[in-house]
């Protein structure tokens, strides 16, 4: 792609999922992350909460961009009932948490933030997700064998508890593993 020439793309995640789906549309980049603590002020909105922790994984590049890079920061959350449901901790708060997301409609809110030397511009993508009636033994199968400990409310959409248990989305499918792609692929292209 012509455009991918006046860019060298800097991906600023660890998620296997974000780096697997800039992979899959072809998009060439590097990976290169610093430590943020994922604290955020509680008067943030469901919205706001995502672009604010995407804009503070951006901004330790402030000031050591060249002029052709583009840095790509993301930061997902699970919202059910006024609740932000984050990663959880062991087995037993992954199992709370699936069991709060069973029978029952949330929301998974990407924010993006896209960032060169003197521009930054920063969106989200909300998709609403509907899980059936998960059983006990269903959501214990899950947590032994697919460990999800790294993700926004304790499950992967691509992993069998997707498969099995989601009724239905509405929005993005790639938003809910992390990065809306189709709508990253059109802002950078504006960008």
């Amino acid at each position: 792609m012509d455009w991918q020439k006046n860019y060298s793309i800097i991906l600023a995640s660890k998620s296997p999922r974000r780096q697997k789906l800039l992979k899959d549309i072809g998009f060439d980049f590097v990976i290169k992350t610093f430590d943020v603590d994922e604290q955020f002020p509680d008067f943030l909105t469901t919205t706001e909460i995502p672009v604010w922790l995407a804009e503070k994984k951006a901004f330790p590049f402030e000031g050591i961009l060249k002029e052709n890079e583009l840095v790509i920061t993301a930061d997902t959350i699970v919202h059910l009932d006024g609740e932000v449901l984050g990663k959880p901790e062991n087995e037993e708060h992954a199992f709370h948490i699936l069991k709060k997301l069973s029978n029952r409609k949330h929301q998974v809110v990407t924010g993006v933030c896209l960032k060169r030397k003197l521009v930054q511009k920063s969106f989200f993508s909300v998709t609403d997700v509907v899980f059936k009636e998960l059983t006990e033994e269903e959501i214990n199968y899950y947590i032994k064998k697919f460990h999800p400990f790294d993700k926004a409310g304790a499950y992967g959409i691509q992993e069998w508890i997707g498969f099995i248990g989601i009724q239905r989305i509405n929005g993005c499918f790639f938003n809910v593993m992390g990065l809306p792609i189709q709508r990253l692929y059109e802002e950078i292209q504006k960008f």
